[in-house]
């Protein structure tokens, strides 16, 4: 029988945080978990995380984004979720368009 893989290649994460231009550093400045480099790396590498992790994960870069945002642009922001940021996740969606595309800066 083979083994299931725990590398999934690099994530949409990955994608997400270079359109944000959001750095490994500003996830772990923003995260009120304690997440820590090493694990911000792992997340955009594709090493395969836990749900609490991943979850953890999509908080830091939801705070990472919410403090970049205008006023307005706050009452638009959509939320994204560990599902959006993982492809080895149960409910991800390769053709999903993301709703924030407009706030990412240019």
């Amino acid at each position: 029988m083979e083994e299931p893989t725990r590398d999934h290649g690099t994530q949409p994460l990955d994608a997400l945080m270079e359109r944000w231009k959001i750095t490994n550093h500003e996830m772990v400045e923003a995260s009120p978990e304690q997440l820590n480099h090493k694990q911000v790396q792992k997340a955009r590498k594709g090493r395969q995380l836990t749900l609490a992790m991943k979850m953890k994960v999509a908080r830091s870069l939801n705070i990472a984004i919410w403090t970049r945002l205008k006023k307005d642009e706050k009452e638009v922001y959509f939320e994204y979720l560990h599902k959006h940021l993982f492809n080895y996740t149960k409910g991800y969606d390769a053709d999903w368009v993301d709703p924030n595309e407009a706030l990412m800066p240019k």
